[in-house]
């Protein structure tokens, strides 16, 4: 496969400018752009801009992907909605990285895995995940754990991921609601290559998600007892700023007034994580095979009771099955020696059922004689254990 990128960006909280335009358009005379989107696809070459950088200055949502294995999302707040210090909690040498500039806080979230098959349409991923932003912002910090797990989760597959010194580390504050993943949060946990098992046990130590922003009557009981002076600011800022960010600030302070205390959890550490995910994968897989197994050995028995009446209706009239081998043979048609020879192995099974191998070493020995000058169907002899070496 020859070299692909692929880089997408979005502005969400307010378009580009005319001139912001022309500026991230300089970057690439091939690129894809309006005021909300900056799409390019390479490939050969590097695209010249940094992404970093167009994050900062101009977009809020990122998403770049190699097909020799390099995912990322990037993903930019206000400051207001995402602090740094909360964020840095979840952050992981190379993997999920944070920084401010201005007034913003960017994030970045990163896979790799250089053995990694290519998924075809992973081009279109940022739809579906970009909702994790609105989530972040809102409060719920699921996408900064998965993540988080996502990087470690990489040590299975890679050895030489991380030292040994990191068995210790400790996980950073496990947010409520991990087994209920939202539609977002399910394809950022599959584009960061999230390890279900690993998850299914982190998620253990989760409490249930008791979000009371679902709740259209609490949020309007809330919003009632907001201050004259704050819904008048609250409302200018929504008319001259950015009404996404006001929507996600309120959001933020009805979850945190809303939403009932949930009790700290043990933290567990890195290594913890990692070898009971291995126990539960290597139970899930045993499991699983012992259940193959029994599928198969159903099936047997149900292959084995259908030869077995094979034989049956074979026995009644076996001297009309030797007469239609005989008939299947004179057509020279490949198909028709196929069938020759399953009806021929029917036969030789009904011959020792009944203990008579050496009759049909007799006869078959007879056959082989008078077809001897058909390599194709003598070859189909041998195949099927029927050959000269079997009685001579």
């Amino acid at each position: 496969m020859s070299e692909y990128q692929y880089y997408e960006f979005l502005a969400l909280d307010r378009p580009l400018e005319a001139r912001q335009q022309d500026e991230v358009r300089a970057l690439s005379t091939r690129a894809r752009v309006n005021a909300t989107s900056f799409v390019n696809e390479y490939h050969w070459g590097n695209f010249r801009g940094d992404p970093d950088r167009m994050m900062e200055r101009y977009y809020d949502a990122h998403l770049y992907l190699a097909n020799w294995g390099s995912r990322r999302i990037m993903f930019r707040f206000p400051r207001t909605l995402l602090d740094l210090d909360v964020a840095e909690q979840y952050c992981l040498n190379d993997r999920v990285a944070a920084w401010t500039a201005d007034e913003f806080t960017v994030l970045e979230l990163a896979s790799e895995d250089d053995s990694g098959e290519w998924v075809e349409g992973a081009e279109g991923s940022l739809s579906a995940i970009v909702g994790v932003r609105a989530e972040i912002a809102a409060g719920d910090l699921r996408g900064l754990y998965l993540a988080w797990l996502a990087g470690y989760g990489t040590w299975e597959r890679d050895e030489y991921a991380f030292d040994r010194e990191h068995d210790d580390e400790l996980e950073p504050p496990v947010p409520p609601g991990l087994a209920t993943l939202t539609a977002s949060q399910q394809a950022l946990a599959d584009f960061l290559r999230l390890d279900d098992d690993l998850l299914t046990v982190a998620a253990t130590t989760s409490p249930p998600l008791q979000d009371a922003t679902h709740d259209p009557r609490k949020l309007a009981g809330w919003i009632t007892n907001l201050t004259p002076p704050e819904e008048d600011r609250l409302l200018l800022r929504v008319v001259c700023d950015h009404p996404a960010t006001v929507r996600a600030e309120l959001l933020r302070r009805f979850r945190g007034q809303s939403t009932p205390a949930v009790p700290p959890v043990p933290r567990r550490t890195v290594a913890d994580l990692l070898d009971t995910a291995a126990r539960t994968r290597a139970e899930r897989e045993r499991r699983a095979a012992a259940q193959r197994a029994d599928e198969e050995a159903r099936r047997e028995t149900i292959r084995a009771h259908a030869r077995e009446c094979r034989l049956d209706e074979l026995a009644h009239d076996e001297e009309t099955a030797w007469a239609r081998i005989d008939t299947m043979i004179a057509s020279r048609k490949p198909g028709e020696y196929d069938a020759a020879v399953a009806l021929l192995t029917e036969l030789r099974a009904l011959a020792e059922r009944h203990a008579r191998s050496e009759e049909f070493t007799r006869r078959c020995a007879t056959l082989h004689q008078r077809h001897s000058r058909k390599p194709s169907l003598i070859e189909r002899f041998n195949r099927a254990g029927v050959g000269t070496d079997h009685y001579a």
